[in-house]
């Protein structure tokens, strides 16, 4: 006859993790350390997966597309000093990106403090700058309070990072009696108002060259659909901000207002119009430095803000400012009353072949054009033909991930989202995310194709989570664009000291023998010809998969200039 062992009391560190199921969690990434078994015993019992990756980095950029891509903040879990600067750059991403994220961080016991202990750091010295919040749990009985405080602030107005020091034996201690998970706490969606709208319709009404941009995150097929609509019918041009171009959609039925990008790798005209514009209304972003070409484009046209939050990164004049979530009111300006006017009446002076000419601008700049005889024979890569290939194959809810560098240029330009929430890329130009952002894609939505595009500089920062995607059962595609150097540094070296190549040179593996190793698939693509078939393989095969692309070392990435 067995005996049943009396029930453990609850801690502190069990506490935090039942917090996260009642706040909706599903996953937590992250590498394990001493100095939060507790949490991790916690994690043992519950529903919530707990993915183990290979590098702090790995870990903290999983969970910053887990945010990105549900708007849930994704969980990273790490361990003292070094395990917390390894997710530093995950933490600065997520706040110049405004994606919800929570980092944990294990700590060292509270009587050692101060004493230059093992692996002892100032979490609030290291993370105070590029967090929205840093919070030290050293009274057990707020775990959960603390908990459900972190997703509201990470969640809340304009979205971002939240540390959470748990020092290593306040995770053991009980909590006390009638301790607790506490009801997650409610994220105001500020509507815009009726004054608000009539006041914007008044400048629409008198502007001729309006334009609206677009971006941040929450954006919904309907939201996204509705603003183009609207926009469509006004003859009013839509762009969206740097690697936020999934918030619209690019093709619509009597719709086609989207007409590109703004920042790294946009097209001139793209640029023309924001140089051209009287009125510029920002809907989920600011006007910032990237967006403007480094604060010298656009900044003089009479502005409207609208965002949820307040003008963080912001530059240039604003005469409106309108507090409202971004999504909410996209469906709110579409439905108001000074969109709906009598027949013949116009609630905008925009010249409608303005819309047609950049649409016209847009399309060209963004079709791939054929690959000719001659390359697609090798010996390389013809990147150009490869997205050709991608737009025809790829399913339309496809996520496409990629990291920062010349690769970059390519998806950005040439693979239209077919949803909402189907990037992730690092708008703070963070090398490294592609691959593990695409494992989390994966993880998260099991049955949409992912694809990720990498440099081979960009992919060996955090190409081992290739292992954990074999481990977990993801099935990304990546692909391994392999020049054999830091392709953007080199070019903007041989702009500033030509024919003086120096710190860029890379030595590769071979990316195909090395993904096999991992039990993934594996295939090297060495002429233009063979890529399509060697996708459809990488496909069937049901694995994660690298395609190694060998791309001749003098290719450039695609020119803005249309």
């Amino acid at each position: 006859m067995s005996v049943e062992s009396p029930p453990r009391p609850v801690s502190a560190g069990h506490l935090i993790v039942r917090q996260l199921e009642r706040e909706g969690i599903r996953r937590v990434y992250g590498v394990p350390g001493e100095s939060y078994l507790d949490v991790l015993d916690g994690l043992y019992d519950s529903d919530i997966s707990t993915v183990v990756t290979r590098h702090e980095g790995g870990a903290g950029f999983m969970a910053l597309a887990e945010g990105r891509l549900t708007g849930l903040p994704g969980v990273a879990l790490v361990t003292r000093g070094p395990g917390a600067a390894n997710a530093f750059i995950a933490v600065h991403t997520a706040y110049q990106d405004a994606t919800p994220l929570l980092l944990f961080v294990g700590l060292i016991p509270v009587p050692d403090r101060g004493r230059e202990a093992f692996q002892e750091f100032d979490v609030a010295g290291w993370f105070g700058s590029t967090a929205k919040k840093v919070v030290t749990l050293d009274d057990p009985a707020a775990a959960t309070r603390v908990v459900a405080e972190c997703v509201h602030i990470a969640r809340s107005g304009r979205p971002g990072p939240v540390v959470i020091g748990l020092p290593e034996d306040v995770l053991t201690r009980d909590p006390g009696a009638g301790a607790g998970t506490v009801d997650p706490l409610c994220v105001a969606r500020p509507r815009v108002s009726g004054a608000q709208l009539a006041e914007l319709g008044e400048r629409l009404g008198r502007a001729r060259r309006p334009l609206f941009v677009v971006g941040g995150e929450g954006w919904t097929a309907a939201s996204g659909e509705a603003l183009v609509r609207w926009a469509a019918a006004r003859s009013v041009p839509v762009v969206c901000d740097f690697r936020a171009y999934d918030a619209v959609p690019h093709e619509l039925d009597g719709g086609d207002a989207f007409v590109g990008s703004l920042g790294y790798g946009r097209g001139e005209h793209a640029a023309a119009l924001l140089d051209d514009a009287d009125l510029t209304v920002f809907v989920g972003t600011p006007r910032t430095d990237v967006l403007s070409d480094g604060y010298t484009r656009g900044l003089g046209s009479e502005t409207v803000l609208v965002l949820p939050g307040d003008a963080l990164g912001h530059c240039g004049r604003v005469d409106q400012f309108i507090a409202a979530d971004a999504p909410g009111f996209a469906l709110d300006l579409a439905e108001s009353a000074f969109t709906a006017p009598p027949a013949g009446a116009r609630v905008s002076g925009a010249d409608p072949g303005r819309l047609e000419k950049a649409r016209e601008a847009f399309l060209r700049f963004s079709l791939p054009p054929s690959a000719p005889a001659e390359v697609t024979g090798g010996p390389y890569v013809d990147m150009t033909a490869v997205m050709e290939v991608l737009r025809a194959e790829l399913a339309r809810d496809a996520v496409i991930t990629f990291g920062a560098g010349n690769h970059a240029l390519w998806p950005s330009r040439y693979l239209p989202p077919g949803s909402p929430s189907s990037l992730v890329a690092p708008r703070n130009g963070a090398m490294g995310m592609g691959v593990p952002a695409a494992v989390a894609a994966s993880l998260a939505f099991p049955g949409r194709e992912v694809v990720s595009v990498a440099g081979d500089g960009c992919f060996m920062m955090n190409g081992q989570e290739i292992a954990t995607a074999v481990g977990y059962g993801a099935s990304p595609i990546v692909l391994v664009v392999d020049n054999g150097c830091y392709a953007t540094i080199r070019e903007h070296q041989e702009g500033a000291y030509p024919g003086r190549p120096s710190g860029t040179h890379l030595t590769n593996p071979d990316f195909a023998a090395w993904a096999r190793s991992y039990g993934a698939f594996g295939e090297s693509v060495r002429s233009t010809g063979d890529f399509r078939a060697a996708f459809l393989r990488a496909r069937a095969s049901g694995l994660p998969a690298v395609l190694h692309l060998f791309q001749d070392p003098a290719t450039r990435a695609p020119s803005a200039v249309v």
